[in-house]
């Protein structure tokens, strides 16, 4: 098997098919994998190296109709395609994807399959549009607050002097007043967290952070549960704000915690680094990388499918006594660090938020903006 380039053009073919954002397989008719690129390893999950010594039904469902559309290439030695295929696996999890597949002109029995994810691109755009709720939101807690926290307040004062003078029915219903009067403030509170306040960032060791959640997790809401830590110690600093880091995954832990089996709850926090994020900021031709990768995962029932797309805008919620803004707020603080959130099925069940961070360096601090973001297509891409 060649990979059509020119001699003496000083061009590395694997360089080339490594800087792609999409998956890309060579695999022969009976899906022996010959050959697969970086991004192949990140979907797979796996190594080239074993991947190249693997066959395709190892990590995708021999009834899949990738097969069929190998052989479908191979035997009419033209380009087919499927959109919004569904591959899924123990190995691999769930990945809705578009798939092409193209014979090889010099390798009657190979085909090239390429593996196009929803894009990353498409999910930072979700979350901006996210962040557009949350400052929505924001403005509305801003007339809120002057609109009815005042009269509340008046509200709730009137009730206390009725109450002095009342029987202990009547005492039922000032207090009923009161309650609710301070359930309403505590609401209205809640959602000015959301406006753009301006954030001081410095060098963050996100491991200090994580482990000062764990502690606070175990000494609280989740004592009973099981914590699992799969840390990368040689780390470099995250370029964040300590407190609202804290915030964010104390939020994650939570939501695992409350979605887990009381009795056999498990809650797995890791941290690696990974190459190939890149994102541009608004105002400059600066790219700021997102190597840090920070995954809160559980074992319970996951998020359902429905609820993917508006997971992050405030008010949307799995839980029946929520109020939907946990995510909301943790989409925003991510946003704001330029980083990146989304969610992921867990082989076997559960489901697994995974953050993209920025690292900390002095010409990225010196430069730091609160500008959105802008999607820069096919630099990772994001």
């Amino acid at each position: 098997m060649r990979l059509g380039f020119g001699k003496g053009n000083g061009v590395d073919p694997t360089g080339v098919l490594n800087a792609i954002a999409s998956a890309v397989v060579v695999a022969n008719r009976d899906g022996k994998i010959r050959f697969v690129n970086q991004a192949t390893e990140q979907l797979f999950n796996t190594s080239a190296s074993v991947l190249c010594r693997s066959d395709l039904s190892d990590f995708i469902p021999s009834d899949s109709p990738v097969f069929s559309l190998i052989k479908q290439a191979i035997d009419e030695a033209t380009l087919v395609a499927d959109h919004n295929l569904l591959i899924e696996s123990p190995k691999i999890g769930k990945h809705t994807v578009n798939l092409t597949v193209g014979s090889m002109p010099d390798d009657s029995d190979c085909a090239v399959l390429t593996f196009e994810p929803r894009s990353i691109a498409q999910k930072i755009d979700n979350q901006l549009l996210s962040r557009n709720s949350a400052r929505s939101v924001s403005a509305m807690a801003a007339i809120l607050a002057h609109e009815i926290k005042n009269p509340l307040s008046g509200i709730r004062g009137a009730a206390q002097l009725l109450e002095q003078t009342s029987n202990e029915d009547d005492r039922v219903l000032t207090r009923l007043i009161c309650d609710e009067a301070d359930r309403i403030v505590e609401l209205v509170d809640r959602m000015e967290i959301f406006s753009d306040k301006p954030m001081e960032r410095g060098a963050v060791n996100i491991h200090t952070v994580l482990e000062h959640v764990r502690r606070l997790a175990e000494n609280g809401f989740a004592k009973n549960l099981v914590f699992e830590e799969i840390y990368d110690p040689s780390l470099p600093p995250v370029f964040g704000n300590r407190d609202q880091l804290i915030q964010v995954f104390l939020n994650l832990v939570k939501n695992a915690g409350e979605a887990v089996d009381p009795q056999d709850g498990k809650i797995t926090i890791s941290t690696r680094y990974q190459h190939g994020i890149r994102l541009a900021v608004a105002g400059g031709d600066a790219r700021v990388h997102l190597p840090l990768v920070v995954s809160v995962r559980d074992n319970g029932p996951g998020i359902p499918q429905d609820m993917r797309e508006s997971l992050f805008d405030p008010f949307v919620t799995t839980k029946p006594t929520g109020s939907g803004l946990g995510l909301a707020l943790v989409a925003k603080i991510i946003n704001d660090h330029g980083g990146v959130i989304e969610v992921k099925d867990v082989p076997g069940g559960g489901a697994e938020f995974q953050i993209m961070l920025p690292i900390y360096n002095r010409a990225l601090a010196e430069g730091a903006s609160e500008q959105p973001i802008i999607i820069n297509n096919r630099e990772h891409t994001a």
